[in-house]
């Protein structure tokens, strides 16, 4: 079982954070009903306040340490994927064609990833719809990455109704 250094609430469920000394070095999607913690220290209260801000804009650029471990390969496709921009998602095939893999080497490595949201892994989608997420093919986990990316989508360009008030995005 992991333990966690701290539990933050989030939007669609809670996070389970792990620091290697003052380093992020793993961010696990929890059940909704996982207790928050309610004392942080300085590095959960930085790890926060740059998520708050991503639930604000979900272009906000991390400005914390963190450090993912794992494989070349991984490491690799974490860093593509890190130039992913928001709100633009790519498939599994495009990423792989672009590294030179295979597609299911690519979800498997995304799969992998310790640091979800600050790699933002689900921003990467099968051909034909969401794919997976965290080596799950249905439930929670296709929630958490249907609502990522939702959060992350540029607003809708609705046309003016008639009467000429503009729409408005909640």
């Amino acid at each position: 079982m992991i333990t966690y250094d701290a539990v933050l609430a989030a939007p669609p469920c809670r996070l389970g954070a792990v620091f290697t000394g003052d380093v992020l070095t793993r961010l696990d999607f929890l059940a909704v009903d996982t207790l928050a913690a309610t004392c942080l220290d300085s590095r959960a209260r930085h790890l926060a306040r740059e998520l708050d801000a991503y639930w604000e804009n979900p272009a906000h650029t991390f400005d914390l340490p963190f450090a993912p471990h794992g494989t070349p390969f991984q490491l690799r496709v974490w860093h593509a994927l890190m130039r992913i921009p928001p709100g633009r998602p790519m498939t599994y095939g495009a990423l792989a064609k672009q590294l030179g893999t295979a597609a299911r080497a690519v979800g498997q490595a995304c799969g992998s990833n310790p640091l979800p949201i600050l790699i933002p892994c689900h921003r990467v989608l099968a051909a034909n719809g969401l794919g997976g997420f965290m080596h799950a093919a249905s439930g929670v986990p296709l929630d958490v990455k249907a609502w990522l990316l939702a959060h992350e989508a540029p607003p809708a360009a609705n046309p003016a109704p008639a009467g000429g008030s503009t729409p408005r995005r909640k």
